[in-house]
């Protein structure tokens, strides 16, 4: 009798038998990291990073251009992490 995790996130790893499953292969498994993963840890990481630049320039009394630029890039990360979530939806 096999029990399968309901709450499992990705299928579970063939044992091998009379018919092995396919090799495993280096950071492959249950505990690996996706690239989606990467992406999103590091838009995160820019959309913090953009917000605090803008909050500086802000206390320092920086140009227009300084907020502005800070502005698109936070707003082009956002954006690209509410798409993904989205599109992740589907």
């Amino acid at each position: 009798m096999t029990h399968q995790d309901p709450y499992r996130l990705s299928t579970p790893r063939t044992t091998p038998g009379p018919t092995p499953g396919p090799a495993p292969t280096p950071g492959d498994g249950p505990d690996a990291v996706s690239r989606g993963d990467v992406l999103r840890t590091l838009l995160w990481a820019v959309v913090v990073l953009s917000v605090v630049a803008n909050m500086v320039a802000s206390f320092a009394g920086a140009s227009v251009l300084v907020h502005l630029a800070s502005g698109v890039v936070t707003v082009l990360a956002a954006g690209t992490l509410v798409l993904r979530g989205l599109r992740g939806r589907r």
